[in-house]
């Protein structure tokens, strides 16, 4: 009798065991929307001086518009907002500076300083922000990597951490110059990027927006010399937030500009390079001028993280073959939507919409930890993701095993 008793229980609990595994069913993947956008009027690429233009959303590096932004063009002074900031992150800005004989021999506009002349670090970065001094250039490239082929590694170096695409700096001045890998180079895009790491990203931004700030600079060379800087960004007075900029020009160049205005919580960057030769030296500000304004009435903050969820996507996930508080009972995970990845803001025209896709599994296999990944929410602009939310499993859920099955017919044979 005892065997039999055994013999029905076993055979209880494996088809318990059995019951309990419930069929696979597909994962459901993302459904998209069709993106439906409309653009507010942008500038006419005719009415822009500039060969070559960009205005970037400075927050996320979005390019809002462009004009050839990606052609490569000599960028003439324009260079010296990437050796400013290597000077700032590398150097102690107390150091003293002696410049060669290469440094002094660097034609206008300089500051014209003489071989074994001895200057401050800071006071060689205000003069070269503000007046452009291309010895003074030199002078700091040398003192940090020993030559200017060397600063001009580190220059590149730091371009392609950047993300540029299409730069090539041989020049710490920015200077027409040609060698035996191509010429001095980049574009509208990649002079934007290198202007928002020196505004937003680098740790010496403060620094730097400190100096390219600054109206007016008098200071003393270690002999006693006295020099004073005016800034030469013209921008800084046209309009209101504006915040940082660099003037260039080359015969090969032309006139060239890359500046920053922040209002509303917005900044934006304007690059503009191939804007107008002599006698034409205001267009860089007139395209300047229109780009921001074109940003700043067509293009809106929104905050990605107020965006709701559908909770009907969200509700419980299934687990096959977890362990309930009762036979066949159903059993179950709360799903946890955690770990943001991207961007909270974004700026935002008529007419664009931010998506939110939902690719998640409507179904777990057991054991399940806290924490298992069951999928993501991503928000994407046209085809590019600009945010993901990683999506968990809230709790644990065992799997079952001959254990359980028996504790379940033991207690139903004890109820």
């Amino acid at each position: 009798m005892l065997k039999k008793i055994v013999a029905g229980i076993l055979v209880a609990v494996l088809a318990v065991c059995s019951q309990a595994r419930v069929e696979a069913e597909e994962i459901n993947i993302r459904e998209l929307l069709p993106v439906e956008t409309e653009g507010a009027d942008a500038p006419d690429k005719n009415s822009l001086y500039a060969k070559s233009a960009v205005l970037m959303d400075a927050d996320s590096g979005r390019i809002l518009y462009e004009k050839n932004g990606y052609e490569a063009l000599a960028n003439a002074s324009t260079t010296k907002i990437l050796t400013c900031i290597l000077a700032l992150e590398n150097c102690d800005l107390e150091s003293e500076v002696t410049a060669s004989a290469l440094a002094a021999s660097q034609p206008k506009v300089h500051l014209g300083m003489r071989e074994g002349q001895r200057f401050l670090m800071k006071d060689l970065l205000y003069a070269l922000m503000l007046e452009s001094f291309n010895d003074c250039a030199v002078a700091i490239a040398e003192h940090i990597a020993g030559t200017t082929e060397g600063f001009a590694v580190m220059m590149n170096d730091k371009a392609r951490e950047l993300g540029c695409t299409d730069t090539y700096f041989i020049t710490p001045n920015g200077l027409d110059a040609r060698d035996e890998n191509g010429f001095h180079h980049t574009t509208a895009a990649d002079l934007a990027l290198i202007m928002r790491y020196c505004i937003k990203n680098s740790p010496k931004s403060p620094e730097f927006l400190t100096i390219t700030g600054t109206s007016q600079y008098s200071f003393s060379d270690l002999d006693g010399s006295s020099y004073s800087c005016y800034n030469h960004n013209a921008f800084l007075q046209m309009m209101e937030g504006a915040l940082s900029g660099k003037t260039g020009f080359t015969g090969t160049a032309g006139y060239c500009y890359v500046g920053s205005l922040t209002r509303d919580d917005r900044t934006y960057i304007v690059a503009l390079l191939a804007c107008g030769w002599p006698n034409n030296k205001t267009y860089k500000w007139s395209d300047t001028k229109k780009l921001m304004n074109y940003g700043l009435e067509n293009f809106k903050k929104v905050d990605l993280t107020q965006i709701e969820l559908d909770d009907a996507r969200l509700t419980p996930v299934s687990v096959i073959n977890g362990q309930s508080e009762r036979i066949g009972g159903a059993t179950q995970v709360e799903q946890l939507v955690s770990e943001a990845d991207g961007l909270d803001t974004l700026l935002l025209g008529s007419g664009e919409q931010i998506e939110v896709n939902y690719e998640l599994s409507d179904r777990l296999y057991a054991p399940v930890e806290q924490g298992d990944y069951i999928g993501r929410i991503t928000y994407t602009l046209g085809d590019e993701i600009v945010r993901e939310c990683r999506v968990t499993a809230a709790d644990t859920v065992a799997e079952i095993d001959f254990a359980w099955c028996a504790q379940k017919v033991l207690g139903l044979l004890w109820i």
